[in-house]
Parts: structure tokens; C-alpha cells; sequence
């Protein structure tokens, strides 16, 4: 188990809309001191992609709802934290497979480490073990049920596997938007929807 305080890290790049779902993290910050024990350092990080304080984060966060294009130093410091052990967790805000961000990060991800780099995970995965279990795969969001975008529920991730564990957890679920609210309003839930968040973050702290 993690010693140091986890920081949810955010990465900012260069183009798109990289500050989206601005309560998430605290909302999933309060989910891990809630059901478990490692220690958090409760405020939210956001880093440059091109600097270097990346490449002291075990988990970073990317979202957005618009172009995705790296710059060259951004590409590089991606690439190197990711073959170096780092987790990045990626949600579509679109939630639609054919959206802006979904094309122009899938082509980012073919662009950096090859062709089909982005593989769907099987429900039998440890990262739907992690802490909770999840013996359905990933959880659904209301935003796939209530019309907007694609209107589809997209029942798998997907991911970029270095040396046997996740490096780059991908999702067009739109996980950042459904988390996105005052924890104080999860008494309003007949079940808390951030606990794949907490099996997401215990993945990458401990695989």
C-alpha cells in the first residue's frame, strides 16, 4: 500500500479543453478517504504535459470534449511517463466514439506508440477487482442513457498495456461528467457511482 499522500494530478495540454469536470476530482478524493486508507493529499495538481513535474505523478488524468493534438514535447513526456510505469486515465466528455476528442486522441495514441495501440479490456480484468468488484465490466453512466451524444452505451474500455499492466486507461463513458457534483450529494444515490473511480486509482497505485 501507497505511503506518500496521493495527488490527483490533472494534465494540461496545449490545445483542446483540458480543465473539464471541475468538482470530479474532489468527488473521487473524498470516495478514497471514505473507503479506504490511503493517505490523499486533498487538492487537485494540474501539470503541464511538456514540463517535467509529470513525471513525479503515479496517476494522471486527461479529459476534454475538443481537439486533442500534442505537441512535440508533449508526445515525448507522454510516451517516456508511460514506458517509465505511469497511469494516465483518459475520459471522453463526448462519450461518442467518432467525437472530436475520441478521433484526435485515438490518432495521438496511433502517432506515439504504433498502430492499434488502444486494446478493449475483458470484464475479467483486475482493474474491475481492484477494490470493489465489478463482475459486469465497466459501470454505465446516465450520460450514455439520456440522449446525448452517440447514444450508445459503450460496454467496454479500453488500454495500453506496458510489461503485463494498464498504462493508459481509455474511456468514451464519460466517467469525468458523471462524477462531476458536490460529494455531499452522494446521500442522494441509492449506490455511489464514484467506486469505479476508487477501483481506477487503487489499479494504478498498486499494479
Amino acid at each position: 500500500m501507497p505511503t506518500a499522500a496521493f495527488t490527483f494530478t490533472r494534465l494540461q495540454y496545449a490545445s483542446g479543453d483540458w480543465d473539464t469536470d471541475v468538482r470530479m476530482p474532489a468527488n473521487l478524493l473524498h470516495s478514497l478517504v471514505e473507503y479506504t486508507t490511503v493517505p490523499i493529499d486533498t487538492r487537485e495538481k494540474v501539470v503541464p504535459l511538456a514540463g517535467s513535474a509529470v513525471f513525479d505523478a503515479p496517476f494522471c488524468y486527461l479529459s476534454g470534449h475538443k481537439l486533442v493534438q500534442f505537441n512535440a514535447r508533449e508526445r515525448d513526456n507522454f510516451e517516456r511517463y508511460v514506458n517509465q510505469g505511469g497511469f494516465v486515465f483518459v475520459d471522453d466528455c463526448n462519450h461518442d466514439i467518432d467525437g472530436l476528442f475520441a478521433r484526435s486522441f485515438e490518432e495521438e495514441m496511433r502517432r506515439t506508440f504504433g498502430k492499434n495501440p488502444l486494446k478493449k479490456i475483458p470484464d475479467t480484468h483486475p482493474i474491475y477487482r481492484a477494490f470493489f468488484r465489478f463482475d459486469e465490466g465497466p459501470p454505465t453512466t446516465t450520460f450514455e442513457l439520456n440522449g446525448w451524444g452517440d447514444d450508445l452505451v459503450h460496454d467496454y474500455l479500453k488500454a495500453i498495456e506496458v510489461n503485463g499492466r494498464i498504462a493508459v486507461l481509455y474511456s468514451n463513458k464519460d466517467y469525468g461528467c458523471e462524477w462531476d457534483y458536490d460529494f455531499r450529494n452522494k446521500r442522494w444515490l441509492a449506490e455511489d457511482n464514484t467506486k469505479f473511480g476508487v477501483n481506477i486509482v487503487m489499479y494504478a497505485l498498486t499494479s
